[in-house]
């Protein structure tokens, strides 16, 4: 997240407002995707680079994303 944080502040946002941002997006995302990515998306935020090894087998469980871009 150290990375994310920097280049929110380099837009000019102060660390307070980074951090609310990224709480906001993260919350935003979890409530769009099934409960089991939400660790996935923790890993993210965090630095780490997340397992993605069983994510092939877990897209079914995608479908309801075309509503996190736009589309219904």
């Amino acid at each position: 997240m150290t990375e994310l944080k920097a280049k929110l502040m380099a837009l000019g946002l102060s660390e307070e407002m980074t951090e609310q941002a990224i709480a906001t997006v993260a919350e935003f995302v979890k409530s769009k995707v099934p409960e089991s990515y939400h660790g996935m998306l923790d890993d993210v935020l965090a630095g780490n680079t997340p397992d993605l090894g069983g994510i092939l087998g877990n897209l079914g469980g995608l479908s309801g994303l075309g509503g996190l871009f736009g589309k219904k």
